[in-house]
């Protein structure tokens, strides 16, 4: 019966990359064999015309005896390896080819290509035949923009219209939560990765292709955390038809799957959830779809523009912002840790674009700022609505009608019942800068006001997690205990970087992270 069940191949693995990478490995095969030697100077259309007279052939472009450079080899050995187990142990073994930083619809022929240098993709005669779903991943704020056009193109083209026909006429898309918010900040994010399914909904029905969304969601509010029922709740109509993907990553998976009953009523919550999407977001209205009475959409573009326009400044505009972040959170020794499945930063640079979005918001909890669940969203509100009366009944109108504004404000409003700005000037104090310290730190300190009276205006909530006195309770009992590992912390930390870096201090900055991880528990 197991056998039966699960096969021989145990947990199925999906195959992720970045598409850059991908670029090269391209590059270099059809140089190798010919075609061209100047692929990655082609633009955009030039690409996807040389890509799809490939994929009208199963010629592979690889010769046997031919040896290319080392990081085309180690990729060709990788999908390799998942041919060998697709054959051996069947489809499920590596059902998935996760496309990273996905933007164009070349990105997603190249990897038709590299599966077809390996047997897993046959696009040639009557029939085609692929074995592995080819999922674009959109992450950026301005990919998710773009979504929508890039998947319309796609299916359009014929050579890769033909390979969704052979995988049952369904395209299988990814929705970066975290990369979106390290770009744009929290409110930009939530409405960029909604528009973009609004729009993913609406080009793969006209395509006549069934959709569905993988949402790649971390543990906390800033990666796309949240309570799962809700967040499946509030997908726009349509988008959940039948069937939905999640992550489940770091602490949560313990937190809700570690023993037996609860996770089955996790697993009941998540069903629950798809079947009602399913069933009654089919007939909702849409507040945000074009021409609909009211104006959801034009209130959210403002917002979200706003949003983004001050978490950029903070961030990415203003000078020293790095130095701060890197003095006052204990991201340097986060990097040390052995926790994480990749390094903490894509390039070896000080920079926040190359920082990875899990070490990047896991710091901010660790501190208690959770800027990453927040920021932004104070100045939107104060900048479309000020005093006008009337926009900000209109803000609680949405609130109330909106299941997407309405959890949107309420993950934000659980992210903030965990920060303590008290707690925050502790890790200040780690600043040699103490000016530039301290004018950071008021900017944020500004924001984080001027974002909790905004939240407490629209909800009509007096107290944080007002809605879920549940979660209120469980916190407030569990900050008793993190105060005194937040000063032990602070004091490792000094000491470390003053130079004491024995083993038990640096045993103590570790046990302080995990500590708080747990107690804050949708931490990163």
């Amino acid at each position: 019966r197991a056998v039966r069940l699960f096969g021989f191949h145990l947990c199925s693995l999906d195959l992720r990359q970045n598409a850059d990478v991908h670029d090269r490995v391209v590059h270099e095969l059809l140089a190798a064999a010919g075609v061209t030697d100047r692929y990655l100077d082609l633009p955009e259309a030039e690409r996807v015309a040389v890509l799809a007279a490939e994929l009208a052939t199963d010629r592979p472009l690889r010769a046997a005896h031919q040896r290319l450079g080392e990081l085309a080899e180690g990729e060709l050995a990788i999908v390799a390896a998942a041919a060998e187990a697709v054959a051996t142990r069947g489809r499920e073994a590596v059902p998935h080819y996760v496309i990273s930083k996905a933007e164009a619809v070349s990105d997603v022929l190249e990897v038709a290509v590299l599966l077809r240098e390996v047997g897993l993709c046959r696009p040639g005669g009557a029939v085609p035949h692929l074995d592995v779903d080819i999922v674009p991943l959109f992450e950026t704020i301005d990919d998710l923009h773009g979504a929508g056009r890039t998947m319309g193109a796609l299916l359009a083209l014929p050579a890769y219209r033909r390979l969704v026909a052979a995988r049952g006429d369904r395209q299988e898309v990814m929705v970066g939560y975290s990369d979106s918010n390290k770009d744009g900040g929290y409110l930009t994010a939530q409405w960029a990765l909604y528009q973009a399914e609004v729009d993913l909904v609406a080009v793969t029905h006209a395509a006549g292709v069934g959709l569905r969304l993988f949402h790649g969601r971390g543990g906390t509010v800033g990666r796309g955390g949240g309570p799962s029922y809700e967040a499946i709740r509030a997908q726009p109509p349509g988008s959940v038809d039948g069937q939905v993907r999640i992550t489940e990553q770091g602490e949560v998976v313990a937190a809700k799957y570690a023993d037996a009953e609860l996770a089955r009523r996790n697993l009941e919550t998540l069903l629950a959830a798809t079947l009602e999407a399913s069933v009654l977001d089919a007939r909702a209205p849409d507040p945000a779809e074009p021409g609909a009475p009211g104006d959801a959409r034009a209130v959210m573009d403002a917002l979200s523009a706003e949003a983004r326009r001050a978490y950029r400044s903070l961030v990415y505009e203003t000078d020293g912002f790095v130095d701060v972040f890197r003095a006052m959170t204990p991201i340097s020794e986060i990097a040390q840790l052995n926790i994480g499945s990749r390094p903490s930063a894509r390039k070896a640079t000080n920079r926040i674009e190359d920082l990875r979005a899990i070490p990047w918001v896991f710091s901010w909890s660790q501190c208690r700022v959770m800027l990453p669940g927040w920021y932004g969203a104070g100045s939107a509100f104060q900048a479309w609505a000020g005093d006008d009366p009337e926009r900000a009944d209109a803000l609680r109108r949405l609130h109330e009608t909106w299941p997407f504004f309405r959890t949107v404000l309420s993950n934000m409003g659980m992210v903030m019942a965990k920060s303590d700005l008290a707690i925050a000037r502790r890790y200040l104090e780690l600043c040699d800068d103490r000016a530039l310290g301290e004018a950071v730190f008021g900017r944020i300190a500004r924001e984080h006001a001027l974002t909790l009276a905004w939240w407490h205006r629209i909800t009509g909530h007096d107290t944080l997690l007002a809605d879920n006195p549940a979660l209120a309770r469980s916190i407030r009992n569990r900050f008793g205990y993190l105060d005194p590992l937040h000063i032990l912390q602070v004091s490792f930390l000094r000491r470390y970087r003053a130079g004491e870096t024995d083993e038990l201090v640096e045993r103590g900055i570790h046990l302080t992270i995990n500590g708080l991880a747990t107690g804050l528990r949708n931490s990163g």
